[in-house]
């Protein structure tokens, strides 16, 4: 193992972590930008949209962009446009400037989301085991940070900019540093020799077939809407629904995240030691557990337990999905990565929604069973998550090069 992944690594998982500063920054004080900008309760969820929208835009935009730029010059000036975009939101006055922060904001979200993950995923092929799910768990300990910056920016009444300003300050300046350190596929041939070299000319010509690929984004989707309703739905649930205080209505969400945390920081061993098959399907069952407790939950402290198991168990689904498409299709894995990136906005737009509109027609109760259910269906699309022989554009196959991590361990 060289300096240059391991130098790589931790700038990679730097920017995870501060993507989540910046992502929950934005999304716990949206009630304060809601006020500054006298945004009314109709318009609101249009704002909320767009932004998964443009992202989707900007994923998909970064496909055609990696043809040409590398991944990690992509990051490079994306993260800074994402923390600029932050402040803008803080320091604008008007709707327009709102509406344009929040264009930039989104479209460039699109961009960094898809071109970390294809870092990721290529650091992981060069190290032969896997690392994905530390990245991630960066970003939930970046959006515990970040929740908790929050938190003390709405306790002292600080103004939106005030807070952000100090934030934007020190890290935009650490990520541009950051950045020259960052690993691409060119830079693993120094880093890892002829062994790379002959595994990325071994893929030269493989295409993206989606049908490979749609078990994995129908993952990414179910992934999203169970993450989605965490989000935006447990301080109501456990409120309305289980007549908890206003007070500890906010702990499920800082309970989730720091759940998320603890799952995806041991989550590689359980890779390595099990296979990525076993930890998916172990992830769902959790994951749906979490869910039928919450339904069920008859007070507020069994509905916190049920949204602890959610933390333990979606925590591993969205990195092992990205790696698997970074397996399926090792030849292309940048365009497998920036088209799989879509579907976690796909999810985020459903998940809120659905579960509104199930509990406004059913009830709440019952509206928490439909994620239960849906996140079940992971069980069926478990083995796409398998090491796979490379399949190539126009239905060939031929046996493996390089899977990461033979036989059992999966990765």
């Amino acid at each position: 193992m060289t300096d240059v992944l391991r130098r790589g690594r931790a700038s990679l998982a730097f920017s995870f972590l501060v993507q989540g500063v910046a992502f929950a920054l934005l999304v716990t004080r949206i009630p304060a930008i809601q006020d500054r900008y006298g945004v009314s309760d109709a318009l609101l969820p249009a704002f909320l949209a767009a932004v998964p929208i443009l992202a989707g835009v900007g994923s998909v935009s970064t496909e055609r962009l990696v043809k040409r730029v590398p991944p990690s010059r992509l990051l490079r000036w994306s993260q800074p446009v994402v923390l600029l975009a932050l402040l803008g939101v803080g320091a604008g006055e008007r709707m327009v400037e709102l509406g344009v922060a929040l264009a930039a904001f989104g479209l460039a979200v699109g961009v960094l989301d898809a071109s970390m993950n294809m870092l990721g995923v290529s650091l992981q092929r060069s190290y032969g085991r896997s690392i994905m799910l530390s990245f991630h768990a960066a970003y939930s300990l970046g959006g515990i940070v970040g929740a908790s910056l929050a938190w003390v920016g709405a306790h002292w009444e600080l103004a939106l900019w005030v807070s952000y300003l100090p934030v934007v300050a020190v890290l935009l300046p650490a990520v541009l540093v950051g950045s020259r350190w960052y690993v691409d596929d060119g830079d693993e041939a120094s880093a890892v020799g002829e062994k790379a070299a002959e595994e990325r000319a071994a893929g030269e010509g493989q295409v993206v077939v989606f049908k490979w690929l749609l078990p994995l984004c129908l993952v990414m989707t179910v992934a999203y809407i169970g993450d989605s309703t965490v989000s935006n739905w447990s301080a109501k649930y456990l409120q309305d629904v289980l007549g908890s205080s206003e007070q500890m209505a906010t702990v499920p969400y800082n309970v989730y995240m720091v759940t998320t945390l603890l799952g995806r920081a041991i989550g590689d061993l359980g890779v390595r030691r099990f296979g990525a098959v076993a930890v998916v399907r172990a992830g769902a069952l959790v994951a749906a557990c979490g869910f039928a407790v919450v339904a069920g939950a008859p007070g507020a402290w069994v509905g916190m337990l049920g949204f602890t198991l959610l933390g333990l168990g979606l925590c591993v689904l969205v990195p092992q999905t990205f790696a698997a498409a970074g397996r399926l299709f090792p030849g292309a894995s940048d365009a497998a990565v920036a088209r799989l990136n879509v579907f976690n906005y796909v999810g985020f737009l459903i998940g809120s929604p659905l579960v509104g509109a199930l509990g406004d027609l059913w009830s709440y109760r019952g509206a928490m069973l439909v994620p239960m259910v849906l996140v079940l269906v992971t069980l069926v699309y478990a083995r796409s998550f398998a090491a796979q022989p490379d399949r190539y554009g126009g239905g060939h196959e031929r046996p493996r090069t390089a899977d990461v991590g033979r036989g059992s361990n999966g990765l």
